[in-house]
């Protein structure tokens, strides 16, 4: 039979929480989406459209992309982009092209964008 040793981890050597060297918050930029597909008459019509929508943006910006609501209809769909940077100006003028990215790819699409808003979370925890 084999023995194995297992070796227990030192918690002061390899758990310790290292300080960041920011003393300031770094600003997170969220962008959120709210697509109608007026020409979708299925869930697979309305996937079609999200993961086209979700590929060419993450292959054009260096954002993450997640879908926000749980596709129970096929004719619309919310989408949230986030990026985080040490540069709120970067992060401003990034929302700003990713707004019209998405809304010129939507169109593309056959999709209208019914609502959009992006806001800023560098807020420091207390």
């Amino acid at each position: 039979m084999w023995n194995k040793k297992v070796r227990a981890r030192n918690a002061s050597s390899q758990d310790t929480h290292h300080t960041s060297r920011y003393k300031e918050a770094v600003p997170v930029a969220t962008l959120t989406i709210e697509l109608r597909i007026e020409h979708a008459h299925s869930l697979k019509d309305r996937r079609q459209v999200v993961r086209s929508l979700k590929e060419k943006i993450q292959h054009g910006f260096n954002v993450s992309v997640a879908e926000l609501d749980e596709a129970l209809a096929w004719n619309s769909a919310t989408l949230g982009f986030a990026a985080i940077s040490n540069s709120r100006d970067y992060l401003a003028g990034l929302m700003q092209q990713l707004e019209s990215a998405v809304t010129r790819l939507a169109n593309d699409q056959g999709a209208e964008i019914a609502d959009s808003y992006w806001t800023f979370l560098d807020d420091a925890p207390e």
